[in-house]
């Protein structure tokens, strides 16, 4: 591509300096030339922007900074004294996660899942590491052992 542009350039720039030296060029073949090479340099054509609004959050308190994850699954919205945790998934704010009211700004590391927030008033630093539970319900399934228990192991042995 960048060798077109240069070879429309330079049959430009030799028409040029024809026309100084007293030979002349006709005005169709001089419009043609600038023709190409406005349609051979795509960064001088205009490009438009698109946009579409997806959502509007109605928040309980003023947003203070805001960052998403890579996916686009999470988006955490930092407030005075608490992240907010909106789902994707669930279109609405699921979590809130309570901070002390110094903290200004925020980001996100999806490699770790680790929220840092940050105070540059009170020169603090604070790291919330995010694991996801998923809780299975087991209510009316057989089991043995307590019913309170921490975990459930399912074992499947009855294979026919």
């Amino acid at each position: 591509m960048i060798r077109r542009r240069l070879f429309v350039l330079a049959r430009l720039r030799k028409y040029l300096l024809l026309e100084q030296k007293g030979k002349s060029i006709s005005v169709a073949g001089l419009l043609f030339l600038l023709l190409i090479s406005f349609l051979t340099f795509p960064a001088l054509s205009g490009a438009e922007l698109e946009w579409k609004e997806k959502k509007q959050l109605k928040l309980d308190a003023s947003p203070i900074d805001v960052v998403q994850s890579d996916d686009g699954k999470w988006t955490f919205i930092l407030s005075s004294g608490a992240v907010l945790v909106y789902s994707a998934a669930e279109d609405r704010v699921t979590q809130t996660i309570p901070i002390g009211t110094e903290f200004d700004r925020l980001s996100f590391s999806g490699k770790s899942n680790r929220l840092i927030l940050t105070s540059s008033s009170q020169s603090l630093a604070k790291i919330i590491q995010l694991d996801l539970v998923h809780r299975i319900d087991v209510s009316g399934l057989a089991f043995k052992g307590a019913k309170n228990a921490p975990v459930t192991i399912a074992v499947f042995s009855d294979y026919q």
